[in-house]
C-alpha cells in the first residue's frame, strides 16, 4: 500500500547555502543587495519503505526520530489535501505538530524546528490519502546558525524530495544523468513550499535564502522584490567562520541608531553600498559574455575592500573580521564580512590563477586563529536531483548509514 502512494522509490537532492556578496544592512534601508549561492550544500536522501513508519535522520544535529503512520494520521487537519497550493502557512497544523512534539511554548530549537518542518511538508503533501512509510536522511556541509542559509537549504531539499515523492512534480533525472534540475514552474512550487518551512523556522523570513537555495546563481534583492539574475560566473572563494556569536537584531538596531544620529553622514554610505552592488552586478554580467580578464577581478577586489570599510563605518565590523582581512591581504587576497557582521562569517575572493599553496597557507593561518575555513565557490546551481554516484563519496557514505 505504501508503495502505491509513493511516486518514487528513492530520490537524492541537494541545495546550496547562501552568502551576501554586497548590500548587507543597506538592504534593510531600501538599497540593493546581491545574494549568491554558496557551494557548500545540503544533501537529502529519501527512500520508500514498507515498515509502516516515517523516519528522519539528521546527523548534523544528532536527531534520529521515527513515528508510526497511525500516530501521524491523527495530526492531519480536516482541510488537508492542499498539495498544489504551498502558499500560506497552515497555522492549525503547526499548532498540532508543536503539541505532538511537546513544544507548545516559546521559540523552537534547531532540532524541533527541523522536525516540525519535515512533518509539516510531509503531512501537507500526503495528508489527503494514505500516508506512505519512508525514511529521510539529511547531511549538510553548512554550519548551522552562521547566517549561511542552512535552514533554507534544508527546507528546499525537503520540498523538492517530498513534492517528487507525492507526484506533484516529476523527477527530472533521466537514466545516465549525473544531476538534473527542474523546470521553472516546478522550481516555483519547490520555492513556495520551502518558504513555508522557513516561516516555521524563522517566523518572518525575507524569502531570499530559500530563493537562492532553489534557483542558485545570484539574486538581486530590493525592497522585498527578489530577481534571479540569469547568468553569473562561478567564483572561487574562501569562506571563514570566525565563530564569534552575534545578534542580527542588535546589529540592525545599531545601524538604525547611527542613521538617526548622523543622517547626513550615514545615508551617503548606504547610497555608496547601493552603487557597489550595482557596479558588482554589472561586472559579473560582463564576465559571462566576454573573456574574463584580470581587470574584472581587480574591480571585484576593490569593491570588496570599499564595502568592508563602509560596513566598519556603520558599526557592524569586529576585531575577528579585521584579523581575517589583515591575514588575507598579506597574501594579496581581499575579504569582507558577509551577513550580519559583528563576528560571524567573511568571504575572500580567489582569482582563478591563485596558487593552491597560497590558499592552503592562508587557510592554515585562519585556522590557527581559531576560525573555521572552507575553500568553495559562489554562483553555482540551485536545487538539483542526483544519481547516487554523482554524490561526493564522503556524503554518500554518511547518508548510506541510515
Amino acid at each position: 500500500m505504501e508503495r502505491e502512494r509513493m511516486h518514487v522509490k528513492e530520490c537524492i537532492v541537494s541545495a546550496p547555502g547562501k552568502a551576501i556578496l554586497h548590500g548587507e544592512h543597506a538592504v534593510v534601508h531600501g538599497k540593493v543587495a546581491l545574494a549568491v549561492s554558496l557551494n557548500l550544500r545540503t544533501y537529502l536522501w529519501l527512500k520508500a519503505s514498507t515498515t509502516g513508519k516515517v523516519c528522519i535522520n539528521l546527523p548534523n544535529v544528532d536527531t534520529f526520530l521515527y513515528w508510526e503512520l497511525d500516530e501521524l494520521k491523527q495530526l492531519i487537519p480536516e482541510s488537508s489535501g492542499r498539495r498544489e497550493e504551498g502558499r500560506c502557512l497552515d497555522a492549525e497544523l503547526v499548532r498540532r505538530l508543536r503539541e505532538f512534539l511537546d513544544v507548545t511554548n516559546g521559540d523552537l530549537d534547531t532540532r524541533n524546528s527541523a522536525t516540525i518542518t519535515f512533518l509539516y511538508i510531509y503531512l501537507s503533501l500526503f495528508g489527503s490519502g494514505d500516508l506512505p512509510s519512508l525514511t529521510v536522511s539529511v547531511w549538510s556541509e553548512l554550519p548551522t546558525g552562521a547566517g549561511l542559509g542552512s535552514s533554507a537549504a534544508y527546507s528546499v531539499c525537503l520540498a523538492a524530495a517530498l513534492l517528487c515523492a507525492s507526484g506533484a512534480i516529476p523527477t527530472p533525472l533521466k537514466d545516465w544523468d549525473p544531476t538534473a534540475r527542474w523546470c521553472q514552474e516546478d522550481l516555483e512550487l519547490i520555492n513556495s513550499w520551502a518558504f513555508q518551512g522557513e516561516m516555521i523556522i524563522h517566523g518572518n523570513p525575507s524569502g531570499v535564502d530559500n530563493a537562492v537555495g532553489t534557483w542558485g546563481g545570484m539574486l538581486r534583492f530590493l525592497a522585498g522584490k527578489i530577481i534571479p539574475l540569469n547568468r553569473v560566473p562561478l567564483l572561487r572563494i574562501l569562506l571563514t567562520n570566525t565563530k564569534v556569536p552575534r545578534s542580527t537584531k542588535v546589529l540592525v538596531a545599531g545601524v538604525k541608531d547611527k542613521i538617526n544620529k548622523f543622517p547626513s553622514i550615514i545615508n551617503p554610505v548606504l547610497d555608496s553600498i547601493d552603487a557597489i552592488s550595482c557596479t558588482c552586478e554589472k561586472v559579473l554580467s560582463e564576465m559571462t559574455c566576454e573573456p574574463i580578464r584580470g581587470e574584472h577581478y581587480s574591480v571585484l577586489e576593490e569593491l570588496i575592500d570599499i564595502n568592508q570599510h563602509h560596513l566598519n563605518v556603520m558599526g557592524v565590523g569586529h576585531a575577528s573580521l579585521d584579523t581575517l582581512c589583515r591575514l588575507t591581504l598579506v597574501r594579496g587576497l581581499h575579504s569582507k564580512l558577509t551577513g550580519a557582521g559583528g563576528g560571524g562569517c567573511g568571504i575572500t575572493l580567489l582569482r582563478p590563477e591563485t596558487d593552491c599553496s597560497i590558499v592552503q597557507t592562508t587557510m592554515q593561518d585562519l585556522k590557527d586563529c581559531g576560525f573555521d575555513c572552507w575553500e568553495t565557490s559562489i554562483g553555482g546551481p540551485g536545487v538539483q536531483q542526483h544519481s547516487p554516484l554523482s554524490v561526493k563519496e564522503d556524503v554518500r557514505e554518511i547518508l548510506n548509514r541510515y
